[in-house]
Order: C-alpha cells, then structure tokens, then sequence
C-alpha cells in the first residue's frame, strides 16, 4: 500500500510542478524551435524532466527506500539531471553530453558497485566478464540512455515507452521480492504519468534532455539490479522489456553504417518517423509503439518463466519478426529488404515451377 501511495504523491507533485516548470523553461529559454528535422510547428518548452525529477525525490524522500545502492544512484541521477539540464538551456556539443553520462555511469558502476559481473546462459552454464565487467556495465547504461533519448521525437512517445517499461519491471521485481526496485519503479512511474497529462498529444511541454537521459540512467539502472543473474537467459530479459528503444538504435547505427554518416548524425528515419511516413497519424504512430512496448514487456515476462528451449524459440520469432518490420516500413532504408526479397525470390520460383 504504501507504494501505491507514493505513486499518488509523486503523480500529484508532478501534475502540479509541470506547469511551474514550463513557466521556468519559457523566463530562462529553454525552448525547442521547429526545423525541418522536427515534428511540432511552434516553439515549445523543453524542461519537463525537470518536473519528472523533482517530483521522483518527493517520492524517494516519502518512501524513503533504504538500500546500499540508493545514494550512488541519486548521485549519478544528479550527474545526470545538470548534464540535461544545461543541454536543454545551451544544447551542449555531443562530446560534453557523453562525458555527463559516462561520469554519472562511472558513479554508479564504480562507487556503487552497480556491475554485471556475470550472466547465466541457457542450460546452466555461465559467462563471466572479469575484468570487462565494469566497461561493459558503463556501456550498459550509456547506451540505454541515448536510446530513451534517440525515441523522444513525438508528444508523449518517451514518457509513454519509459512508463511502459517500468510497469514490467516493477512487477517483475514484486515477483522476485525485490522491494528496492519496486519502491523506484513506482516513484519513476507515478513521476512520469503526472507528466505525460502535459505531455502527450498535442503537447504542452517537452521532457527534453533532462527528463529523456534522467529516464534512460534510472531505467538502465534498475534493469540491471532488477535481472541480471535471475533466470537462465536473464540479461535478454532487459533487453526484451527495453526492445523499442534498443532496436530503434540498433537499426539506426545499421542505417548510419550503410551510409557512411557519424554515428551520432540526426536523421528522419528512425521509427516514429517511418510510421508517420506510412500515413499514420501523430496519436496513431505514439498508441503503435505502445502496443509494441507492451508486447515487449509482455514477451520479457513470459521468457522469465519459460524452459530454456522455450526461450530460445521465442527469441528466434522475436528477431525475426523485428527485421521484417524494419525491412517492411524501410527503417534501414527503402532498398534493405534481405529476408522480404529471399521470400520473393521463393514465391516466384513456385509459382514459376507451377
């Protein structure tokens, strides 16, 4: 109960602090102007993760959710939070935001013994990092946070695709027994639905940088204290329940790739952008990459109960099914279609041979 409380007083905080924050961000010029990379038309605050986090404190303070990993995590939140803070207000070259990260990783990781040190593999066996430990866990959390940052492009798309993946890992860690990732899932999530009122179509305010790279250093964080050594595919299990933002990156280094861009080149090809390509409305594009989101989440679930075997298949339908979307909606690029032209190639010597 007293969960679900704190989830009302930090949803309350965050309803009532949002509007103080889109006042701040209009007085100091925080503001996002339209361009021709950019969905909105009009200038529009972009401080919102600030009220995202004043009003996730209010609940850690309430709730107060004692644990060794608490004050490395706020303070790498703190890190975190200057770095988007001050990107929001001055927009900061890409080199100074990486460092922001990686310094509230190096926190985290480093002084908060936050470390994926082993993962179980299928039929009981086990892959140990050693010393690859902790760059592989700095990694982690550097790149789950640009891919909540890469997925902020349409009203209420990040809040909504972030809310969704702590539904699943609270309730996962509320079936483990872990009440510490309980307890900051349900402040990160009450914090982040209060926002999503202002936040989602038509929008009012935007998260920005600060709510956008806050949301992905917590998330990251918490899916690593929350899976990792739980079940015999355990670090796939985060990975599933974060696919959108993972696979939207993944293709999107792909597509950089191909074309021979810098890696942190923007584009309009990431998949929100190939939705709205295909016709679909602004609601409608945010409501599909829900669905996804949740059956994502839904798939996370079912692979942390399910036989080895089981989750190997499932996996194998997972990937595949990834790629021929992206293959279908051109998430790639319009002329990457390997598999759809290997089905083309089939249908069309059967029906030669008929």
């Amino acid at each position: 109960m007293a969960y679900f409380i704190t989830l009302l007083i930090c949803f309350m905080t965050s309803v009532l602090i949002t509007p103080l924050v889109k006042k701040l961000a209009f007085k100091i010029g925080a503001t996002d102007r339209p361009n021709q990379r950019k969905v909105h038309q009009k200038i529009m605050p972009r401080l919102g993760g600030l009220a995202i986090y004043i009003a996730f404190m209010v609940g850690v303070v309430f709730l107060d959710p004692d644990n060794v990993f608490e004050v490395p995590i706020l303070l790498g939140s703190v890190i975190i939070i200057i770095t988007g803070f001050l990107d929001d207000l001055f927009e900061l070259s890409p080199k100074v935001k990486l460092a922001g990260q990686l310094l509230a990783a190096f926190v985290v990781v480093v002084f908060g013994g936050v470390q994926v040190e082993y993962i179980n593999l299928p039929f009981g066996s086990q892959l140990h990092f050693g010393f690859l430990s902790i760059p592989l866990t700095i990694l982690w959390i550097v790149g789950i946070t640009n891919a909540i940052n890469l997925i902020d492009g349409l009203d209420g798309l990040a809040a909504g695709v972030s809310a969704i993946a702590l539904v699943t890992i609270s309730w996962m860690a509320i079936l483990k027994g872990d009440m510490f990732v309980t307890g900051m899932g349900f402040i990160l999530l009450g914090s982040i639905l209060g926002f999503l009122i202002y936040n989602f179509h038509p929008a009012k305010i935007f998260m920005g940088d600060t709510g956008a790279l806050f949301l992905g250093y917590m998330i990251s964080v918490l899916s690593l204290l929350g899976f990792k050594n739980v079940t015999a595919i355990s670090f796939i299990i985060p990975v599933i329940i974060l696919g959108v933002p993972i696979s939207d990156t993944f293709f999107a280094i792909i597509r950089r790739l191909l074309k021979r861009q810098p890696l942190s080149a923007p584009d309009k090809s990431h998949l929100h952008h190939c939705l709205l390509r295909l016709g679909y409305s602004h609601r409608q594009t945010v409501l599909i990459i829900y669905g996804m989101s949740a059956l994502f989440g839904l798939v996370a679930i079912i692979l942390s109960k399910a036989a080895a075997w089981v989750s190997m298949v499932i996996l194998a339908i997972v990937v595949l099914a990834l790629e021929l979307v992206a293959e279908k909606i051109g998430l790639v690029g319009h002329n990457y279609r390997p598999i759809l032209k290997i089905v083309r190639g089939i249908r069309y010597a059967n029906e030669k041979m008929k």
